[in-house]
């Protein structure tokens, strides 16, 4: 069974950053590919960023492209969200969440392991 545990929300004024972490357990992390999604009130949940198995191919939403960076620690078990230039409509409870192979998806039915999501709240 894999447990994803995210950290690193918060409340941060426009402009600022943020790093999530997502520490996993279980022997399979270094194996599948993971993705951060976010989900804010009234509105469906959405793919942020994902990341293959060993890191060689990332995807980012268009709305955070050139702003967010993922990023994979295999040997911690633990997966990156690093958020810069944050703007309120970034606010949302951000999710990680782990695929079952080795290349990421853009749909959230692609991922059966799911943390318990993480509040980030940006201030105008």
């Amino acid at each position: 069974q894999v447990q994803l545990v995210e950290s690193g929300g918060g409340l941060v004024q426009a402009g600022g950053s943020l790093r999530l972490s997502c520490a996993a357990s279980g022997r399979t992390f270094s194996t599948y590919a993971m993705g951060w999604f976010r989900q804010a009130p009234g509105k469906e949940r959405e793919l942020v960023a994902a990341i293959s198995w060993n890191g060689g191919s990332t995807y980012y939403a268009a709305s955070v492209k050139g702003r967010f960076t993922i990023s994979r620690d295999n040997t911690r078990n633990t997966a990156y969200l690093e958020m810069n230039s944050l703007k309120p409509e970034d606010t949302a409870v951000y999710y990680c969440a782990l695929r079952s192979t080795s290349s990421w998806y853009l749909g959230t039915s692609g991922y059966p392991y799911w943390g318990q999501g993480t509040q980030v709240t940006v201030s105008s």
